[in-house]
């Protein structure tokens, strides 16, 4: 075997099944063919049988989508924001640019944050009243 042969072996021992990564992140199969179908996660091989298999770096990218979902992020904007960090970790002239929009991401994320705590409170508020009249009517 060669030393490039064992080296693809090696790494190829280190990626993991679609399942493997359903039960790491959480994720439904569904969810994860779903957004390989709009192009944000790839697996980064497959076995001779046709199986997906992800890398670490792909498990975490699929971790950042999914702590996007809540907040409402379009799977356009999700994509914008996986391929600017992809971009931020390549050298370049637009690395300001690319600071300012990555910028433009963490408020929409503040602004986001606030709303869904402001939901949260107007649904515990109701939780509450519910609990007191159960308590009255007890």
């Amino acid at each position: 075997m060669t030393d490039d042969a064992a080296a693809a072996r090696a790494t190829r021992a280190e990626l993991v099944q679609i399942g493997q990564v359903a039960e790491r992140t959480g994720l439904s199969l569904r969810t994860i063919r779903f957004y390989e179908e709009h192009g944000l996660v790839r697996p980064t091989s497959r076995t001779d049988g046709g199986f997906r298999l992800y890398s670490d770096d792909d498990v975490a990218r699929l971790e950042l989508i999914k702590r996007m979902k809540p907040l409402g992020f379009t799977v356009e904007e999700m994509q914008e924001l996986l391929t600017l960090r992809a971009e931020l970790d390549r050298p370049g002239p637009d690395r300001e640019r690319l600071l300012d929009r990555l910028r433009m991401f963490h408020e929409a994320a503040g602004v986001r944050v606030t709303a869904l705590r402001e939901r949260l409170a107007v649904a515990e508020g109701f939780a509450a009243t519910l609990a007191d009249e159960l308590r009255r009517r007890s």
